[in-house]
């Protein structure tokens, strides 16, 4: 039996998991080349130095007809199609050689052996060995024993696709950061390749993120020159939003609240609206996958719905065209609001507003109720920060008739329909509002108000909601 090093190779079946379907990158990412050979025959490359047997899954196997994987690797084609990486773990389970799986993502170029092998030798009667990183558990660079299968497939058969939902029922041992960072500093062997982004990193060589000497992430900060004045640099990552197993959409954000971005995000299209029928969100940020899960169905036609790119920061993302939304129920709603309570939750919300001192870069967005802001969400994005407002009340059930949505970007059209789905009677922004946005307002029964700053705003649309003082000056 060959060897690598002075060691023999280890009993378990490597499987490489390429199932996904690269919505982020755009194209089947696993085929596309680093040095030379595709990414997915790269590692399994890889693991076969170290594995004795190794199996690639995927949902198309036509698609590595060319890949030119090692001899001896074996091509499994999931029993269900995209049931993301909990589906392609039974099939690999199912087909296993040896009594270990190592689950490693087809997008993973950096592997270390020495990080394998640090798992396989951490095993101690566990069923799960799963390693800790700075983001939480890596299931994807994983081993596991055959006995998980009943387990897995449980879990897969309640709807869930995270393979971190089978580990509360199973022995698991974490392998720790530092246990991790003695056999691979950087933890290079945790990088993941989904976004054009991240391939440019990988081609030219470039690593993790650069750490100090005393192993502290060294954080990116811009001087402003002639104030010496430190500021952060906004974050923002490609989201992928998944309902019961069907990708809606991809969106730019900030890595922070996705549950609520996903659920705000999938309200505001009209794809959730029967609370009771909500059974959660999953959500992997280390890949950028946040998994809601209904009894609620996706439409059938979903995938042939023409999508519309608003304009938005990062390009929002709508299935509402101008004429679907003219059809939208009216929201009625007798709640009068004063402009003083207004101004005043304004300012609330910018004191709120961390992220966006610290970066200049953001845009907020706020739910208010009797002049005081309840939520604040920070986001990249203005659809965005709404989103992350609109599904934080839905999941919390927090009651939106009535309530004031604030936010600090423009009001477009698609910003007024989102507010007219979830029924908020009244948005405000410290900016402009759009002709199609008032427009669209006005037709479903919305108030619409702009330029609510140094005690002036603008009253678009149903300004019966508003009550002006006398000395107010419009």
């Amino acid at each position: 039996m060959s060897k690598t090093g002075d060691q023999m190779r280890l009993p378990v079946t490597a499987a490489v998991l390429a199932g996904g379907r690269s919505m982020r990158m755009g194209v089947d990412k696993t085929m596309l080349p680093v040095d030379g050979e595709p990414l997915v025959a790269r590692v399994a490359e890889m693991v076969g130095e170290l594995c004795q047997h190794v199996v690639v899954v995927t949902n198309r196997p036509e698609a590595l007809e060319s890949a030119d994987l090692p001899t001896g690797v074996r091509v499994l084609q999931d029993e269900v199609a995209y049931q993301g990486p909990l589906g392609g773990l039974v099939t690999a389970l199912e087909n296993a050689e040896d009594d270990w799986v190592l689950a490693v993502a087809a997008d993973m170029p950096w592997l270390r052996p020495e990080v394998v092998r640090l798992l396989w030798e951490s095993r101690d009667g566990a069923q799960v060995v799963i390693p800790l990183t700075e983001k939480g558990s890596e299931p994807l660079l994983a081993l596991y024993h055959r006995d998980c299968l009943p387990a897995a497939r449980k879990v897969l058969e309640s709807g869930r696709r995270r393979v971190v939902a089978i580990l509360p029922s199973l022995k698991v041992v974490e392998v720790s950061l530092a246990e991790l960072r003695a056999v691979d500093p950087d933890l290079a062997s945790f990088v993941n390749v989904n976004t054009p982004d991240d391939l440019s990193d990988v081609r030219e060589g470039a690593g993790p993120a650069q750490r100090s000497k005393e192993g502290r992430e060294v954080r990116v900060s811009v001087i402003e020159v002639g104030t010496r004045r430190p500021r952060g640099m906004p974050s923002e990552r490609a989201v992928t939003i998944d309902m019961n197993g069907t990708e809606i959409a991809t969106v730019q954000a900030t890595p922070g609240d996705l549950e609520e971005m996903a659920v705000g995000f999938l309200v505001g299209e009209g794809l959730l609206t029967d609370r009771e029928a909500f059974l959660g969100a999953d959500v992997d940020a280390k890949r950028g996958l946040v998994y809601v899960r209904s009894n609620e169905p996706v439409p059938e036609d979903l995938v042939y719905r023409r999508r519309y790119i608003t304009a938005g920061c990062g390009k929002g993302v709508t299935f509402s065209s101008l004429g679907h939304t003219l059809g939208l129920e009216a929201v009625t709603s007798d709640e009068v609001v004063d402009s003083a309570e207004l101004y005043d939750m304004i300012g609330q919300m910018s004191r709120q507003s961390v992220a966006y001192r610290d970066t200049g870069g953001m845009h907020s967005c706020a739910l208010g109720r009797d002049g005081q802001v309840l939520l604040v969400r920070e986001d990249v994005g203005r659809h965005n920060a709404v989103d992350k407002v609109l599904g934080r009340a839905w999941i919390d059930r927090i009651p939106v008739e009535g309530a004031v949505l604030l936010t600090t970007g423009r009001i477009s059209y698609e910003m007024a329909v989102k507010a007219a789905k979830a029924r908020v009677p009244v948005v405000v922004s410290r900016t402009a509002v759009t002709d199609l946005a008032a427009e669209v307002a006005g037709t479903v029964g919305v108030t619409l108000i702009g330029y609510a700053r140094g005690g002036k705003l603008v009253v678009y649309t149903r300004p019966e909601r508003v009550s002006i003082a006398e000395e107010d000056d419009l």
